[in-house]
């Protein structure tokens, strides 16, 4: 953990705009003018803000044609987050519940994959299915883009409903889907089996 990092972090996040400009970009992309018709104040305040963000690596911006529109870094949020909850807990206790999660998604691997590594049938009960998710997503490397031809040739080697394990990782977040693109998610997004 790099101190100075933390350090500039939250004094950037103690300014309430920043904050609320912060649950804003959780749920959607905005533009500049958007968010300053949503918190009532100037576009130039806004760029303010969003700049001071910026420099924390909290927002990032894309342009589209003329629009220039802002997201939540939640990677780096859930960073800083976790520092946080580092501190307030028990390494030793996260240790031993990541290990008997490991345990259990192992038992979930050997009674639902073949040895070739072919699922035998896509578990109906949640938390299974998510180890089964989690498994064929690690295959896949974060940062590039995927054609949905590429995608389902890809799950194919898994099991031949492509089409369901497709929209199962858009549902749990382990993908994102823009213009029949796909690209893994940050592991911290992926909805996670819980003990």
């Amino acid at each position: 953990m790099q101190l100075s990092k933390q350090v500039a972090f939250h004094k950037t996040m103690g300014d309430p705009t920043r904050i609320k400009i912060v649950y804003l970009l959780a749920s959607e992309r905005l533009h500049v003018g958007a968010i300053a018709g949503k918190l009532g104040l100037t576009a130039p305040t806004i760029s303010h803000h969003l700049t001071k963000l910026k420099e924390c690596n909290l927002v990032y911006s894309r342009r589209e044609k003329n629009t220039v529109y802002y997201y939540l870094n939640k990677k780096v949020l859930s960073h800083h987050g976790s520092v946080l909850h580092q501190f307030a807990h028990d390494e030793k206790g996260d240790s031993k519940m990541e290990e008997k999660r490991m345990k259990e998604k192992q038992k979930v691997m050997n009674n639902f994959l073949e040895k070739n590594g072919r699922i035998k049938n896509i578990p109906s009960q949640q938390k299974k299915k998510l180890y089964i998710l989690e498994h064929m997503v690690e295959g896949l490397k974060v940062g590039e883009k995927y054609k949905e031809k590429d995608l389902n040739e890809y799950i194919q080697q898994f099991h031949e409903d492509f089409a369901t394990l497709r929209r199962e990782f858009i549902i749990h977040q382990f993908m994102y889907r823009e213009n029949s693109i796909y690209e893994v998610n940050p592991r911290e997004m992926w909805a996670s089996a819980k003990l």
